[in-house]
This record gives structure tokens, sequence and C-alpha cells, in this order.
């Protein structure tokens, strides 16, 4: 009886490649726990507790958007080896050395070395998809679903800043936590965006609510105070407006593809300082 109710409720089966994408994802969350340096990585790595690995696979796994059983995730060692790329990566453990000349080549690794700047467009994708599905309260949002209001104020945020990666992904992605926790969406939202966005967006995103806060009279003082005294509260105040602006039934807006090829098209500016 307990088999058969496993196999009932059981989760589809994670393919190869869900299982690389996870373990990328998990070692890029855990690389600066770990240390990128080449110096005794075997030992670092050895001194990971087997919870860190199991909660960085968790995590990985929600943010990219698969839902997979836990004896689908991909094992430790597999992670430690998408760690050990990218700690070499950053450090250059390869570079004129003997090891590089004598190891197996990988045709995968050169696509994984990259994938903690790639991946992220397909973060974005996945976490903005759900955003269609979630209806909205019509008194504050008569447009419509959660998706149609991100686009609207993607387009008014490339109206005003079209050249500001970080500030056009707050607008886009402000409210990608409404499709994972709805009564705290702000910060279901930072969580699943951590490592996939810069500390400037993600400060945006975390406190796009505030200054709605702060005009209906229950915002704290200290919480004012560190909106107020941050390099980045001008960029708050636009955010709000054209937040507050992103809300016209019926307007013509571009799609997810469109919106993330508009994206791509910036990375060669001074992104993550480059």
């Amino acid at each position: 009886m307990h088999d058969k109710y496993k196999k009932k409720h059981q989760g589809p089966k994670a393919s190869d490649r869900v299982r690389l994408q996870i373990a990328v994802e998990a070692a890029r969350r855990m690389i600066d726990a770990v240390g990128p340096g080449p110096d005794d990585l075997t030992g670092r790595l050895k001194d990971a507790s087997d919870e860190a690995y199991y909660t960085a696979k968790r995590k990985a796994a929600a943010v990219l958007g698969h839902r997979v059983r836990p004896g689908d995730l991909p094992s430790d060692s597999e992670v430690r080896a998408e760690l050990i790329v990218l700690a070499r990566s950053r450090s250059g453990l390869f570079e004129n050395s003997d090891e590089d000349a004598t190891r197996e080549p990988d045709p995968d690794e050169g696509v994984r070395v990259m994938a903690e700047h790639l991946d992220r467009f397909a973060i974005y994708r996945l976490r903005l998809s759900p955003l269609e599905a979630v209806k909205q309260n019509p008194k504050r949002h008569p447009e419509g679903d959660a998706l149609f209001h991100s686009l609207q104020v993607f387009e008014r945020a490339r109206e005003v800043r079209p050249y500001d990666e970080e500030f056009l992904l707050a607008a886009l992605l402000h409210d990608v936590g409404k499709a994972i926790e709805p009564t705290d969406h702000v910060d279901s939202g930072v969580e699943a965006l951590r490592g996939a966005v810069t500390e400037r967006s993600l400060w945006l995103i975390e406190h796009h609510m505030d200054l709605l806060a702060l005009r209906e009279k229950t915002l704290s003082p200290k919480a004012r105070k560190e909106i107020e005294t941050s390099d980045y509260f001008e960029d708050l105040k636009l955010l709000r407006e054209v937040d507050d602006a992103g809300r016209v039934p019926g307007i013509p807006v571009c799609g997810i593809d469109e919106a993330l090829a508009y994206l791509r098209g910036l990375e060669n500016e001074s992104y993550l300082g480059g």
C-alpha cells in the first residue's frame, strides 16, 4: 500500500538536464560560503555539511521552477563537481597548469562555467511565467493578472530608463513573489531572486512597497530612515511611479520574450561592474 501511494503521488522524475541545472544553481549558491580559491578546495568541500548541500539543492530547484522529488535531486558529489568548476573558473586554477593538459575534456564545462551569468535569464523566465495565473484585487489592479501588470511596469520603466538594466529588472521582476507566496510576495520574491540580480535590483524589489506604506503612514521611523538615506532612494521613488502607472486595462504590452531579449541587449553595459 505504501509503495502504491508513493508511486501515485510522487512528482515527475528529473531529467539529466534538470539535475545539471539544479547542481549548477546549487553550486552558485554555495560558492561564497565554500570560498572560490583553489587552496585546500577539496578540504573545504568536505567540511560543508549535508544540510548545507540539501538546502542549496532545494532552493536551487525552487528558484529554477523545477518541482522534483528529493530523491531526484543531484547528489552532493554532483554539486561538488560544479563547485570545483565554478571555483576554478573564478580563480583561474586551470590557466597554464599541468592539470589542464592532462584532465579529460568536458564539452559541457564551458556552458557550466558561464552558467552563473547566463542562467539568470532562465530564472527570470521561470519566475515570470506563473504570474499569468495570478489574479489580483481589481480595486488596486484593474488591469488584470500579475504578468500583465509586470510587463506594463517594465514598459513604463523602459520609457524613462531605457539604458538601466538593474532598474528595468526591478520593474519587471518586482512582483514575482505573488506566484510563490501571495501573502508575503516581497520576501518570497527577494529570496527567489537572490543571487540572480544585483544588490541594487534586489534592494528596489525588497522595498518597492515601502513608499505605499509611507504614503499610508504605516511605515516605521526606522524603516523610513533606511530607505530615505539609501543611495537608491530616488530609484525607488521612480519605481513606485512606474508601478502605479502600470495598471491600465487593455493596453498593448510586450511579451516575456521581448522583455528578456531587450535586457540581453544591455548585457554589454556595465552590469555587475563589468
